[in-house]
Order: structure tokens, then C-alpha cells, then sequence
């Protein structure tokens, strides 16, 4: 079965996409997200990942936490709203890494749990995706992870694994008042 790189943002929301992947495909985890603020809530993410990873039995890799990298590829949009320009040069720069790991790897397509998020606007995931996807000549598979309650699955996995569950999307710009 073909290989397909599955960038995850964590271990909820990954939990029901890559369940659905592997009717088709053998998926391969990349964890990668320095937009993920502060270190400590990267790190307990991250970890959570990990754990169910190696709980399934899935091939994963975890890219470098590099922050600052991040801060210079969105400066400017620090103030834009959520589902705004920050949120699409986020869902760029993190799909453009991916796009290099599946590259490197030699799996010629790749995905996103972005899109299991009722937080996202889809059509952006994917524009970034196929964006990605032409500059490393790799194929970006559109799945709306959400779609036909994709999102409650994923959650109704997730209470079932008791997987620690955020209350922001990552990044400091979208952490609500009392969020943490």
C-alpha cells in the first residue's frame, strides 16, 4: 500500500483522519508545528502524539522545534484574526515543511489533520497544500477531515484514549482569555 505523509497538529485531531487514511494508504506521521506556544504546551502535545504513535503502531517523525523560525515567516500578522492571514501563512509554512519531509522520505503524497478543525477554513488548508505540493512536484490530497462529523469522531476517539485536549488552536496570537 502506497505511503502518505499525514502532517498532524496533535494527537486529537489526528486520532479519526488517520483512521480513515489507512483505508487507502499506509500513513506516516510528521509532527511539526513551532507555532505551538508555549514550549511547555509543545512538548505535552508532541508527547501525546508520541504516546499514541507508538500505541498503534504508527511510523511518525518530529521535526525540530524552531519558533523563532516561525515568528520571521508570519511577522507583520500578528494581530490578524483568527482564520485570518496569519492562520494561512501558518498553515504555508507548516505545509511547506511537510511537503519537504514527504520529499525526503520518498512518499509522493501528503495530507493535513488541519482540516478535521471546525476552527479552519478548508479551502485555505488546501490552497497551501497544493501550493506546497507543486514546489516539491508531490501530490497534496484535499480531504476535509470534518466532513461527515469527522470532528465529533475525532473527538469521541480522542475522550476515548483520554487524550489530552487543548483549548487553543497553538500559537500565542490564539490563546483566549483564560485559555491556559
Amino acid at each position: 500500500m502506497e505511503e502518505i505523509l499525514l502532517h498532524a497538529c496533535c494527537a486529537v485531531c489526528m486520532a479519526y483522519p488517520i483512521e480513515l487514511l489507512k483505508e487507502n494508504y499506509n500513513p506516516v506521521v510528521f509532527f511539526c508545528n513551532p507555532n505551538i506556544y508555549p514550549e511547555a504546551e509543545y512538548i505535552r502535545r508532541r508527547d501525546e502524539l508520541i504516546k499514541y504513535c507508538e500505541q498503534q503502531g504508527y511510523k511518525y517523525f518530529i521535526d525540530d522545534y524552531e519558533p523563532e523560525k516561525w515568528y520571521a515567516y508570519i511577522k507583520g500578522l500578528e494581530k490578524e484574526p483568527e482564520k485570518g492571514k496569519r492562520c494561512n501563512k501558518c498553515f504555508e509554512y507548516r505545509l511547506l515543511k511537510s511537503a519537504q519531509k514527504a520529499k525526503d522520505l520518498g512518499i509522493k503524497t501528503f495530507t493535513t489533520t488541519l482540516s478535521v478543525s471546525p476552527h479552519k477554513v478548508s479551502k485555505n488548508v488546501f490552497e497551501a497544500g497544493q501550493n506546497a505540493a507543486q514546489q516539491y512536484g508531490l501530490t497534496f490530497l484535499e480531504q476535509d477531515f470534518k466532513k461527515q462529523n469527522g470532528f465529533l469522531k475525532t473527538m469521541e476517539i480522542a475522550k476515548k484514549n483520554d487524550f489530552y485536549r487543548q483549548q487553543y488552536c497553538g500559537c500565542e496570537f490564539s490563546i483566549r482569555k483564560n485559555s491556559l
